[in-house]
């Protein structure tokens, strides 16, 4: 989750329908629990689905990447996608009072650009609080997390053709390679 903040908030609209905001946000403890900060514009409606209906999913998408077939010493395989992902039953609760707010804000920008809070001071008072009164601030406080992969930890036979390949690849494959070596699947 800090490693890939940029998550898809998914509750469910006035009628029923799910919404998605796709948002970045701040993991944090409070009172020895998980917490998840973020905001929307206001203009968004999903901040009043969070505050009508405040049980909502947030998920992560971790490293994930195409796998060829042609890492299977049997043939007769077919493509498939490798990932890590979590997802994150969550308690919503809107945070309104304008220091809270500024705090949480602030918590994102030391989470992506920490520099910028220099900036951000700068802008004088009254051009933060009308940016403030443009977003609507929430705490997503964790209930239940559970944790997704698929590494193809169902054929053996083909995990160190599966790491060398991902060992080679983007970013994304690299990252699989070393959770198969994190997970035992291949040796270091």
């Amino acid at each position: 989750m800090r490693a890939h903040p940029f998550a898809s908030l998914i509750s469910v609209d006035d009628d029923g329908f799910p919404f998605v905001t796709h948002i970045p946000l701040h993991l944090t403890q409070q009172n020895g629990q998980h917490v998840l900060l973020g905001h929307c514009a206001k203009p968004n409606p999903h901040w009043r689905y969070l505050q009508s209906r405040p049980q909502a999913l947030v998920t992560f998408m971790g490293p994930q990447a195409y796998m060829s077939p042609k890492v299977y010493p049997d043939l007769t395989r077919v493509p498939t996608w490798s990932y890590l992902a979590v997802h994150a039953k969550v308690e919503a609760s809107l945070v309104e009072e304008p220091a809270a707010k500024d705090r949480l804000l602030k918590q994102l920008i030391g989470d992506h650009e920490p520099p910028y809070a220099g900036q951000w001071r700068g802008l004088g008072e009254d051009y933060q609080h009308k940016m403030l009164h443009g977003i609507v601030a929430f705490e997503l406080r964790i209930t239940e997390l559970q944790c997704k992969l698929k590494l193809n930890q169902h054929r053996p036979e083909s995990h160190a053709a599966m790491h060398a390949a991902y060992a080679q690849g983007t970013p994304d494959e690299q990252a699989l390679a070393d959770w198969m070596v994190k997970l035992g699947m291949v040796q270091p």
